[in-house]
């Protein structure tokens, strides 16, 4: 009888330890790291379209030529 209810003494303190402490650190670390993966992804998102802008702006290379209209004194 006194080692029945040691096993379930055993048996809660195991379940108190995983739902009451392993399962929140479990499901804290994924959301920091998917909020993380989220602000990396973003910052990423921002520093290309600078890039795509300044691709855009570049002269196009060929046979274009800048035209300067000269006026005569």
């Amino acid at each position: 009888m006194l080692l029945f209810l040691f096993y379930f003494f055993l048996a809660y303190m195991a379940w108190r330890l995983i739902f009451d402490f392993v399962l929140p650190i479990y499901r804290t670390t994924r959301q920091v790291r998917r909020g993380f993966r989220n602000m990396q992804e973003q910052m990423n998102g921002q520093q290309a379209e600078p890039q795509a802008a300044s691709k855009a702006k570049q002269k196009p290379v060929g046979d274009y030529i800048d035209f300067e209209e000269v006026k005569e004194k």
